[in-house]
């Protein structure tokens, strides 16, 4: 059965994931480093992990499979789910896919380097009304590909 996995921590697009699920009935899978609050059901689950680094993500690339879907805007995260065969989407509505995540975390490490020497402050631009649009979009996209594959 398709689950959705959720690095809980920072994500922004929490209640668009939980619409979609309810409406395929989808399992979901918070991972977090903290307690939130989550809907009732046997649907969700939250998994509070220890603060150490790595154990959010640890966990979600143990425990996801072939054809789940890992919502996360950590692109290290996103290369190794998808080297499991899970598909992967960012907040903002980006699928990563084998093809750009090299690029992606690249890109990553450069603008660290541009923060590091004070070329580039700031971080990224605000999380907007459309990207909550595409991020639903997206995920919807997905699981009819997974349901249509299946």
């Amino acid at each position: 059965m398709l689950h959705v996995f959720i690095d809980a921590d920072a994500c922004p697009v929490k209640d668009e994931v939980y619409k979609v699920a309810q409406r395929y009935g989808l399992k979901v899978t918070l991972v977090a480093n903290s307690y939130m609050r989550i809907p009732g059901g046997d649907w969700v689950e939250l998994v509070v992990v220890d603060k150490g680094l790595d154990e959010a993500d640890d966990l979600i690339v143990e425990r996801a499979d072939q054809d789940d879907i890992v919502i996360t805007g950590d692109i290290p995260l996103a290369a190794r789910c998808l080297d499991k065969g899970a598909l992967v989407l960012g907040h903002k509505g980006r699928p990563f896919t084998s093809e750009n995540v090299g690029e992606s975390l690249a890109t990553r490490q450069l603008l660290s380097q541009l923060r590091d020497q004070g070329v580039m402050m700031g971080g990224p631009p605000p999380f907007e009304k459309k990207d909550r649009s595409l991020f639903l979009q997206k995920l919807d996209e997905m699981v009819n590909t997974i349901r249509r594959d299946a």
